[in-house]
């Protein structure tokens, strides 16, 4: 019953985000011991930024509140399923848990598909529809070099 509340919080959300005009219909909540500690939508179009969906936006101000980049003993409740770019924030924060309401397959049956991501990543990288190159200066590795030595990074 409690996942089924938290879920409608996150659609509620994306309803609230379609009929205000702010982005597209996304939201997401971030909770900790049971507690709201994150919300987002996605505002990609009022930002002006591609990276400003739910999900981010959710992890975003859940990180501010715990004051960390990790949210171990966390759960993402999302209105859909995360797409790879919010896929790989998830990771990268390390909640305990994601739950998502509507599929990829939803999302892009109303022309959010993100299935070209997914073909673009698969494929080697001289082969991507955008060039990526890599470019090697003579110190192209100097910041990995320092980040090995350092003895005041965080590791993550």
């Amino acid at each position: 019953m409690e996942n089924e509340k938290r879920m409608q919080e996150s659609i509620q959300l994306a309803v609230d985000n379609v009929l205000t005009g702010q982005g597209g219909p996304f939201g997401a909540i971030v909770v900790k011991d049971g507690q709201i500690i994150g919300r987002g939508s996605n505002l990609v179009t009022s930002l002006n930024d591609p990276t400003a969906h739910a999900e981010v936006q959710a992890i975003r101000e859940a990180c501010k509140h715990l004051n960390d980049f990790q949210l171990k003993g966390c759960e993402i409740y999302t209105s859909c399923e995360p797409c790879p770019m919010c896929i790989g924030a998830i990771y990268w924060s390390r909640p305990d848990a994601v739950y998502y309401a509507c599929s990829k397959e939803d999302a892009a049956a109303i022309g959010f598909d993100d299935q070209f991501i997914y073909e673009q990543i698969a494929l080697p990288v001289e082969e991507r529809s955008i060039l990526m190159k890599q470019l090697k200066p003579h110190d192209y590795k100097k910041p990995f070099e320092q980040w090995a030595v350092s003895d005041i990074r965080k590791e993550y």
